[in-house]
């Protein structure tokens, strides 16, 4: 059936691609103005002496926003005309904003994804750094402006967008032709698993960094089991400890809360109150630590919760949780999001016995983040079938996990059928762990499989993986690790 289906993908939506700009979520941006063009041409080491942004834009559905130099590099800002519906190419179109950092159609590619939105400037993953490759960078359909219009809900799956990866890689093979990676971070990670689940002939390797896989969702007991022995006793006493005096000064914090609201022209109709977003951040406090924080940060802790002032209680959740992230115009933004944890993703749910009977609402569902309008019905099949598959058909594939990460407390595993696939745990390591990371010797196995799989493996690392490094110097303008966190406040995201 899915042979069937990457059929009529490949030739029905490439030959009849759906021309629907003017009605797209995307159209908007096709009028930002066009950046002069970098004065870099086409390297003379490609197959072809055509510009390569002529190239590009012959591609049937593929339109320029902007282009912006960067030394060594053509960065592109495209639109490419998807159909809101794979199965169904001609019920509609949206516009899916891509990115392309082109360095030579000789050198292999990544295909990036966060999950979430896509930066408009220039950036490449580690992945495209270990290789020195060229980076394309998706947006995740259903995030503005890639959003259908109308917004047909049930067509946000992890299929559809798999689809989406697929037709995009499809196109620019013609063009660059050399060895395709997958990579992503934590929900990038997750799709780049999916990815791999639904078309596996299409990559050549798989990096999936921090992916959580909550295979069933009403089993969360190994975050339970995370959150009683991560770092040390001291500091998730000092965390706890913040914790219970929030939701103990519930009263004047919510006071606080209004006054901060007001000021900002916050509203709460989504989750339905103020008390509930406030309890929402609150609830959210010890696991935004363990994910974007070390063990050395517990030092700016309150050591002494029950003696802190109210402000310094509230400063200290504000710096983590962020109490913006529950009011509606810090869950607008996430929507889809939300939605595909209520829908496919599973969500997880953890007891933090420490709080008592303080908490009302406990961890709340993402049922409560997402507009009543927009129907939600879960899916348990969804994460088994792709758990099942990893474990059974794994080739070229690895997974990075951060050890002080509440994320990896339910991790990809890989079985007896699984083939040159690794998983990799950074010691220490937050949401942000990378391969760099890593101790020594499985860093340096690490980057020989991706250069292997990539098919840039000098003959030295062929022969000893212990001489693998990175091909491209670090930039530091290029090379941020944490862009792809989508930390935006600290909420319970991955």
């Amino acid at each position: 059936m899915r042979k069937a289906l990457r059929g009529v993908l490949s030739l029905a939506v490439l030959i009849g691609t759906v021309s629907a700009t003017g009605a797209s979520a995307g159209a908007a941006t096709a009028a930002v103005p066009v950046a002069k063009q970098s004065s870099g041409s086409i390297s003379s080491s490609e197959s072809s002496s055509e510009d390569i942004k002529d190239r590009i834009l012959a591609i049937p559905g593929m339109s320029l926003i902007q282009e912006k130099p960067y030394p060594g590099y053509r960065f592109f800002v495209l639109e490419y005309t998807q159909p809101v519906d794979h199965k169904r190419p001609s019920k509609g179109a949206f516009q899916q904003r891509i990115t392309l950092l082109h360095k030579d159609t000789t050198r292999p590619t990544v295909l990036f994804t966060s999950g979430y939105h896509v930066s408009t400037n220039p950036s490449r993953s580690e992945p495209t750094q270990i290789i020195d490759g060229n980076q394309v960078s998706l947006e995740y359909r259903f995030f503005t402006p890639s959003r259908p219009s109308p917004a047909d809900w049930s067509k946000l799956d992890i299929w559809q967008a798999a689809s989406d990866q697929h037709r995009v890689f499809t196109a620019l093979k013609k063009i660059y032709s050399e060895n395709w990676l997958t990579t992503g971070g934590s929900k990038g990670g997750m799709t780049a698993t999916y990815f791999e689940r639904f078309y596996p002939k299409d990559m050549d390797g798989v990096v999936a960094y921090v992916a959580p896989n909550d295979v069933v969702d009403k089993e969360d007991s190994a975050y339970d089991r995370f959150f009683a022995r991560v770092g040390t006793e001291e500091c998730r006493d000092r965390l706890a400890g913040v914790q219970r005096e929030a939701l103990i000064r519930r009263e004047p914090l919510e006071r606080k809360y209004e006054e901060y609201a007001a000021e900002n022209g916050y509203t709460f109709d989504t989750i339905g109150s103020l008390d509930k977003a406030y309890e929402a951040v609150v609830m959210d406090y010890v696991w935004a630590f363990w994910q974007y924080s070390l063990v050395a940060d517990c030092e700016a802790l309150p050591a002494d919760a029950p003696s802190a002032t109210d402000e310094e209680i509230w400063d200290s959740v504000d710096a983590i949780s962020g109490f913006s992230a529950y009011v509606d115009q810090g869950l607008e933004a996430y929507t889809p999001y939300y939605y595909q944890a209520g829908t496919q993703l599973g969500s997880p749910d953890i007891a933090q016995p420490w709080l008592g009977d303080l908490s009302r609402y406990g961890y709340q569902a993402p049922r409560s983040f997402v507009p009543r309008s927009i129907p939600m019905k879960f899916q348990p099949s969804a994460m088994r079938d792709v758990d099942s598959w990893v474990r059974n058909n794994a080739r070229n594939m690895m997974y990075v996990y951060g050890q002080n990460d509440p994320w990896g407390a339910e991790p990809f595993r890989l079985g007896k059928g699984a083939r040159d696939s690794y998983v990799y745990t950074v010691p220490g390591g937050n949401h942000g762990s990378k391969v760099s990371g890593l101790v020594a010797d499985e860093k340096a196995k690490a980057t020989a499989a991706i250069l292997r799989w990539a098919g840039v493996a000098p003959a030295a690392v062929e022969a000893d993986p212990a001489k693998a490094k990175p091909l491209a110097k670090f930039d530091a303008r290029l090379d941020k690790r944490d862009a792809e966190l989508e930390r935006d406040g600290g909420t319970l995201r991955p």
